[in-house]
């Protein structure tokens, strides 16, 4: 057991709890914190401190935590700024193992704001003492009845119990997620808000509900990580331990994000990278906290489903009709029933009726409730049908129905979500399912949501996006290669040298210094050629007009050069043209991008897409971390929208896909081995011909090396 497990298990399971500020006044923060800890029925010690030194709600009060019995566990700050490095010493000396600041106005306020906050990290690593916060709201661990925190949500009772970890850098979207919770039958075996994670961070406590036997399933609402590679080994773990890992991410819109220079850091977003990640660790990202939640509720019941088809049954033909549109719009497949099922329902089912959806209003055998659970109980035994949704309308005999269709799902274990479409007319039956455990939602966008959830996390595994690494004599290639070439921005020549380095087919490249030269190349080359510009302050060299395709004759190249001479002059005063290009011209291929990036928090990313110059307007692109194997650069080009020109859509020829696998997976090599040398790197466009793969253009950005 780890450091931090050992911490943070006492910290969740204290014996003993003071709250520095304590009062009796409900209108203040240490007073409602009083309040939640004796109201909840904490059995472990409770210390108020408060100078006054009064009783507080009957307990003993201390004038100092110096004055208070040991060993304290975890104190609760509700001080002012001014007096908490003052504070923090007391707690220190004292023995106390970790403090909850609750107080805000540190780093989230600014940079003198942080130094305040630093100095109490200070303090705190002088005596070996946690942190949690500051600007947090505390935390909840319902196993021990212990509410730390000031959260008008803790007035609900009793605190919800359950399998659920929660851990969130917003102290109130933790209290609504809470409340949310306690009124759908969810439970948590603890909530955390870790507020501007000072010392402890959101990863400290992921790696402890991993090692926690209460805790089946981890939320998370994340803004920012503070250790982007140890999420990555976490979220593995998670996997490894059948802990479903649900995330909420903050910042999905980057839209105050300014635009580089490349292709690829534009497209390459940090959430989309943030996307890319969680997909290739199993990590389930949510766009809702509430139903983030009702997801990992479902997933802690039922787990994942072990086949993507889903089965639809309700009362109500109309809400039939409706649900498979709403499945397919959700990216949900409606399973197709085995012939077992078809049989099972056949003296049940007018043989004009669908299976799937299916209606199970007015069936033969209705009477009672035994044909609607009878064709529950046959998708629940199907393995082609991987989660069945069960849409609630107003029947006659509904709760008996679901009371038996909740009971049945919980037997069977196979992931079942149950819909109630009317209001509060239906309220007794969602009690019913609350008396026995069993989720439901009110809502059908939740409904999918949480079958959405089950599918993936079933196909968690399944998704072979599982990194390689580069071979030794790979990296070595990239060394010596590194060795001609400058730091900054590279021009075309000098990318394209690095490509070749990695074993990425290239066109036959000749650099020339004039337009004679540029002539003889073409005659050496053979007809038709390309002739481009070279200036390294040039991203987009087709936007400058600094590059003439399909020149067929050595006319034709001598107007390219004087014209591409007149464009960088036009365009960029002053800028000298560093030669021209020639190679051969290449066409019959599909144009694909392929980029990498070192990303701060996690590291090389690389990506694919449609490519040429409509890879901005296209946005049809898909990221991995890199490196990447084979099958997974298989199933990034697979997802692209592009896919179907790539395989031989309307009578085309198939495009050598291997070779694009292979340029991928290299360039993928290629930003693991730069490392954080890598700014970017864009191959585009890659030409994707029948017979092989060819980067007809290249550009990429070195950081300097260090050098002591």
């Amino acid at each position: 057991m780890s450091s931090i497990v050992q911490t943070l298990r006492r910290v969740i399971h204290p014996d003993a709890v003071a709250v520095i500020g304590a009062s009796g006044d409900s209108a203040k923060y240490g007073g409602r914190v009083m309040q939640f800890l004796v109201k909840h029925g904490y059995a472990g010690r409770i210390v108020p401190v408060n100078p006054n030194a009064r009783p507080i709600l009957g307990l003993t009060t201390y004038a100092s935590i110096a004055d208070a019995p040991g060993p304290i566990d975890v104190a609760l700050l509700a001080a002012p700024a001014q007096h908490l490095p003052a504070t923090l010493e007391e707690c220190g000396k004292a023995g106390v193992a970790c403090c909850v600041i609750i107080t805000a106005d540190f780093a989230e306020s600014g940079e003198a704001g942080r130094a305040r906050e630093e100095a109490l990290v200070a303090i705190a690593r002088r005596h070996g003492m946690r942190l949690i916060g500051p600007n947090c709201l505390g935390y909840v661990s319902p196993h021990v009845k212990l509410a730390l925190t000031s959260s008008m949500a803790l007035a609900v009772e009793p605190l919800p119990r359950g399998a659920i970890a929660l851990v969130s850098q917003s102290g109130s979207m933790m209290a609504s997620m809470l409340s949310r919770a306690a009124d759908y039958g969810a439970g948590f075996s603890a909530c955390v808000s870790v507020g501007n994670q000072a010392d402890l961070e959101l990863c400290d406590f992921v790696e402890y509900f991993i090692e926690d036997e209460a805790t089946r399933a981890i939320c998370l609402y994340v803004e920012g990580l503070k250790d982007g590679r140890r999420f990555i080994d976490l979220a593995n773990r998670c996997r490894a331990a059948g802990k479903p890992l649900l995330a909420l991410k903050a910042g999905g819109s980057d839209a105050g994000a300014s635009m580089t220079q490349s292709h690829t850091a534009s497209l390459a977003g940090s959430h989309e990278v943030w996307r890319a990640v969680c997909r290739a660790h199993g990590v389930l990202m949510m766009d809702d906290a509430e139903s983030m939640i009702d997801c990992a509720q479902f997933l802690t019941r039922f787990g994942g489903a072990r086949s993507p088809g889903i089965a639809a049954l309700s009362p109500s033909g109309g809400t039939i009709a409706v649900t498979a549109d709403r499945l397919a719009a959700a990216g949900l497949t409606l399973a197709q029933p085995s012939t077992a099922t078809r049989q099972s329902l056949a003296d049940l089912v007018p043989a004009s009726r669908p299976l799937n959806p299916l209606d199970v209003g007015g069936l033969s055998r209705e009477t009672g409730v035994t044909g609607a659970i009878a064709a529950y109980e046959a998708f629940a035994r199907d393995p082609s049908i991987g989660a069945v949704l069960i849409i609630v309308a107003t029947t006659p005999q509904l709760e008996e129905k679901v009371r038996r269709w909740g009971e049945a799902a919980l037997a069977a274990g196979k992931p079942t979500a149950i819909l109630f479409t009317p209001g509060s007319l239906v309220d007794g039956a969602r009690g019913k399912l609350r008396e026995i455990g069993c989720p439901y939602t009110n809502r059908m966008d939740d409904a999918l949501r949480v079958l959405r959830a089950a599918v993936e996390y079933g196909a968690v595994g399944a998704d072979r996006r599982t990194q390689s690494h580069p071979p030794e004599d790979f990296v070595r290639s990239i060394e010596n290669a590194l060795r001609a070439l400058p730091d900054g921005r590279l021009t075309e020549p000098q990318a394209k040298s690095l490509l070749r380095a990695a074993g990425v087919a290239t066109a036959d490249p000749r650099v020339v210094a004039s337009a004679d030269a540029a002539l003889e190349a073409a005659a050496d080359i053979g007809y038709p050629v390309v002739l481009k510009g070279i200036c390294r302050e040039v991203s987009h060299k087709s936007d400058a007009g600094l590059v003439r395709l399909d020149l067929a004759d050595s006319a034709a190249v001598h107007t390219a050069w004087r014209e591409i001479e007149a464009n960088l002059a036009k365009h960029l005063s002053g800028e000298r043209l560093e030669g021209c290009l020639v190679e051969r011209y290449l066409s019959d291929g599909v144009e694909v991008i392929v980029g990498a990036k070192h990303d701060p928090q996690f590291g090389p990313i690389v990506m694919v897409g449609a490519g040429g110059v409509l890879v901005e307007i296209m946005n049809d692109t898909t990221l991995a971390p890199a490196p990447v194997t084979r099958e997974a650069a298989r199933l990034m080009v697979a997802e692209l929208r592009m896919w179907p020109l790539l395989n031989g859509a309307r009578g085309r020829r198939p495009c050598n896909v291997d070779a694009l696998l292979d340029a991928i997976v290299r360039v993928s090599w290629l930003a693991a081995t730069l490392g954080s040398r890598l700014v970017e790197l864009d191959v585009n466009p890659l030409l994707v011909r029948t017979s092989d793969a060819v980067a007809l253009d290249g550009r990429a950005t070195l950081r300097p090396t260090l050098r002591l």
